[in-house]
């Protein structure tokens, strides 16, 4: 099961790390992550929504 708690702490330090280099992650990036580690979107999936997000 996915422990909510960790993955706030776990994105939060994300978020800052990235904001340092001027990079910057969206809900809609979580949301994706989100999916992915609850088994509702597979790694092709995955990979195909970004491709579409950045073309």
């Amino acid at each position: 099961m996915f422990n909510e708690d960790i993955f706030n702490f776990d994105i939060n330090n994300i978020k800052t790390d990235l904001a340092i280099e001027g990079l910057t992650i969206t809900d809609e990036d979580i949301n994706l992550y989100k999916q992915f580690a609850n088994d509702e979107i597979d790694m092709p999936n995955l990979i195909q929504t970004i491709k579409n997000d950045i073309a």
